[in-house]
């Protein structure tokens, strides 16, 4: 019998047909594995997230229960709320399906800071005027970190106009004169000040002269005083007659200064007295909390502020919490 035989230039079209299919499935495998290679990876990184956000709301849970425990009526710098968590592992209290030979990093850090050891913004313009005394004492510090001083008085005006207005009475009561609509917010009235960053939108005001003042001063919801046990050498000459050799010779014989009320902080200071009209105090109401988490390759920053009202419960509560 005549066995028939492909000519040899269909075999060769056979084989890379057949070769082309073949690259053709192991493309479409390929793609696949890669796609399912991403979910898994995208659900890993979802679940870091969230544990990361829940550990870091746990830390400021912790920082609330110092701030209890602490004595509102006199806030120093060894009190406990200023002892720093120096990270602390979490490997076993993450629900996490381990490897024998993975190294799985789980740990936290944070410190409290007293937000009223800072120049409180907010202070520069109250009751819908600016405050003179304020505007000096932001003009010593501005010059006490080698910044324009004429800013103090640009940063109180901006602060003044950024202040929310008081609504009008409602009109239109009587049937004959309309009422007046409410603000939506449109417009291009300026937005209150909420943090520091927000003084960019001042002229004369730079990146790296906000790095210079973020240590010293601060945006909180409302006029503070400021507390002269945790005050840095720099706020504290702003807001007396002290130069800053003066506080910080202040600061450097009693690194752990405790003053219990303004008389006896002026019996310490040699006459140099504070600025008329700036109120000073012993304790302090806000607290900032920074906090660090990470989990095997995420990691989280953040910021919160801690309230703590001024009486015997001690409550404390969660103004705003920021990721950095």
């Amino acid at each position: 019998m005549k066995r028939f035989s492909l000519p040899a230039r269909q075999r060769g079209v056979a084989v890379i047909t057949a070769l082309l299919l073949t690259a053709l499935v192991i493309t479409v495998v390929a793609s696949l594995f890669w796609q399912q290679q991403v979910q898994v990876r995208s659900m890993e990184n979802q679940r870091l997230r969230l544990q990361t956000q829940w550990a870091m709301r746990g830390m400021v849970d912790f920082a609330r229960f110092w701030l209890r425990q602490d004595n509102p009526s006199l806030t120093a710098a060894d009190g406990v709320w200023a002892t720093p968590i120096e990270e602390a592992r979490l490997d076993d209290y993450v629900d996490r399906e381990k490897v024998d030979t993975e190294k799985f990093d789980a740990t936290v850090s944070g410190r409290a800071l007293d937000a009223q050891a800072r120049f409180n913004i907010t202070n520069l313009a109250t009751t819908g005027v600016v405050n003179p005394p304020y505007v000096q004492a932001y003009r010593r510090l501005l010059a006490n970190l080698q910044l324009d001083s004429s800013l103090a008085q640009a940063t109180a005006d901006a602060v003044l106009r950024a202040r929310p207005k008081p609504r009008a009475p409602d009109s239109g009561t009587d049937g004959k004169t309309p009422a007046t609509p409410a603000t939506t917010g449109g417009g291009s009235e300026p937005v209150a000040f909420t943090q520091i960053e927000d003084l960019l939108a001042v002229p004369g005001y730079t990146p790296q002269a906000i790095e210079k003042l973020r240590d010293f001063i601060i945006v909180l919801p409302k006029a503070t005083a400021v507390n002269v046990n945790t005050a840095s050498a720099e706020v504290l000459s702003a807001i007396t007659d002290m130069s800053v050799s003066e506080a910080s010779a202040l600061t450097l014989s009693n690194p752990r200064k405790k003053f219990v009320d303004r008389t006896n902080f002026q019996n310490n200071i040699n006459g140099k007295m504070p600025i008329d009209g700036v109120e000073i105090d012993v304790k302090s109401q806000y607290f900032l909390t920074v906090i660090r988490v990470r989990l095997d390759r995420a990691a989280l920053d953040a910021q919160a502020l801690v309230w703590r009202e001024p009486n015997p419960a001690r409550t404390t509560s969660l103004v705003w919490l920021r990721e950095n």
